[in-house]
């Protein structure tokens, strides 16, 4: 049996990546490893954002289209699919432990630790790499967000994003490089390996939450892309979901910041892959590594995810898988991929008999030519918008199909030309795939948590936001004082 290694990166646009095209952000890293990898030109999430993705990509078993939603308790994230994974779901943790292999995961995505959530199941041992994005670390900083002297260190130029209260109060004692998330998360990979690879057959997991905001890559990996000696804006940037006004340079700064936490990434990949090759453990290890989504930057007018802009900037994924010994590395396959294939692949692949009726398929397999293509089109759900995309069209609507919007990819890749209102009978085809495919209508939420009003808080994203009907009232009535 094959080992495996399962490395995702959260937020890492495809068309940042060097082996996916692009030409100015070094990712040699990367993009070795797809040099002896597979890699999927058309992989897509099929529900979003972090947690229905990795809800997904843990069973098998497809999110879409979000049934049976309850806001779990002790998450302020009210999105549908946004919930543990079901406790009749076996996780691919647990199947490979069945099979005798150690199991290990490494990851600083708070969100799969909160009050409620079990996304560590099935793991031998498991790290929280603590401190990311709105984790509560530390107490929020009660200080000037934009201040500079708010900073921990010289190698922390800047820090653009939202939830900058606690990202803020959580890097307080940072001094070097090495306190950054990166080398902690892929660090405590490499040891685990080093301890435990080789007498026993493993499956590792090591979700990095880089390059996800807020983004404040170490000084070197900023200068790579911006010179920051004659930059005079903002260094500090709170920035929310949806458009945003900067000023001038501001968001060249942004971008750069960006494209520095995506090297930033990419050496501590290469770090823990070559601590994999010094072992001897290379030629019989599978490693995938994946995307959960894009993040749009002003693309299409806004920052960060929102539901009505699932655009390629957000949809397109990182997907690529190493065989054993490096078998048809290089090449590309354009078959539709998703997530919840990548438990049912790597179980394949390695060896190991997945448990029967699993909505994924096994992508290598149709890479490779041993199996045809599963599909011929892709369908995603964030939530309350739907979108589907085939070799021609990208299409979205609401639940409620009060608006949608249809792009001709083929003459318009970019995605910037609606042409929704003179291809009507297109939208009425696309829109009824969707439907079909959830088997009727949506299912429609209230999105507001019921009861236990003692536990909430709002939200930290949006100030202004509350979730049970007692704190909208007690907010209004604030309103009404004032």
């Amino acid at each position: 049996m094959h080992n495996v290694i399962l490395i995702v990166l959260d937020s890492l646009r495809r068309d940042h990546v060097g082996a996916y095209g692009n030409d100015w952000i070094g990712t040699p890293n990367m993009d070795a490893l797809a040099a002896e990898s597979v890699l999927y030109t058309n992989a897509y999430p099929e529900a979003l954002p972090t947690i229905p993705v990795r809800r997904a990509m843990y069973t098998g078993m497809r999110t879409f289209p979000c049934r049976d939603y309850k806001a779990a308790k002790g998450d302020v994230v009210l999105i549908p699919g946004w919930q543990p994974i079901p406790a009749h779901q076996v996780t691919a943790a647990e199947v490979f432990r069945h099979h005798g292999y150690l199991t290990g995961l490494f990851s600083s995505v708070h969100h799969m630790f909160k009050p409620s959530m079990n996304f560590h199941r099935g793991f031998t041992s498991w790290e929280w790499i603590r401190g990311h994005e709105a984790d509560h670390l530390k107490v929020s900083y009660g200080g000037d967000l934009e201040d500079p002297g708010s900073l921990p260190c010289d190698e922390m130029y800047g820090m653009v994003g939202h939830s900058l209260p606690y990202c803020l109060a959580n890097v307080q004692d940072w001094r070097g490089e090495e306190d950054w998330f990166a080398p902690r998360s892929f660090g405590a990979a490499a040891r685990w390996l080093e301890r435990n690879g080789g007498d026993q057959s493993f499956f590792l997991v090591v979700e990095e939450f880089d390059p996800h905001e807020p983004w404040n890559p170490p000084k070197e990996y900023l200068d790579l892309y911006f010179d920051t000696d004659s930059y005079d804006g903002r260094r500090i940037i709170p920035t929310v979901g949806g458009p945003n006004e900067f000023a001038e340079g501001e968001l060249e700064y942004i971008l750069a910041m960006y494209a520095g936490e995506v090297t930033h990434c990419d050496t501590y990949v290469g770090r823990l892959l070559d601590r994999v090759k010094e072992m001897g453990l290379w030629d019989d290890t599978v490693v995938a590594l994946v995307s959960d989504h894009g993040h749009p930057i002003m693309d299409h007018g806004i920052m960060h995810k929102v539901p009505a802009h699932m655009y390629n900037e957000l949809m397109d994924l990182v997907y690529m898988i190493k065989g054993p010994a490096g078998e048809h590395g290089g090449e590309t396959c354009p078959a539709y991929a998703a997530h919840h294939d990548v438990p049912v692949t790597l179980m394949e692949m390695a060896g190991v008999t997945p448990p029967t009726g699993l909505d994924g398929v096994n992508v290598w397999d149709i890479a490779t030519g041993a199996a045809e293509p599963a599909r011929s089109y892709a369908t995603c759900i964030f939530y309350p918008w739907l979108w589907t995309k085939d070799d021609r069209h990208v299409y979205m609507t609401d639940i409620n199909n009060t608006e949608e919007r249809l792009y001709d990819t083929t003459v318009d890749p970019k995605e910037t030309n609606d042409v929704a209102a003179s291809n009507l009978q297109v939208c009425r085809r696309l829109r009824k795939r969707l439907w079909d495919e959830i088997g009727g209508d949506p299912p429609r939420y209230e999105i507001i948590r019921q009861g236990h009003d003692w536990y909430e808080y709002p939200d930290i994203h949006d100030p202004t936001g509350t979730f049970s009907k007692k704190l909208i009232a007690e907010r209004d009535a604030k309103k009404r004082r004032t």
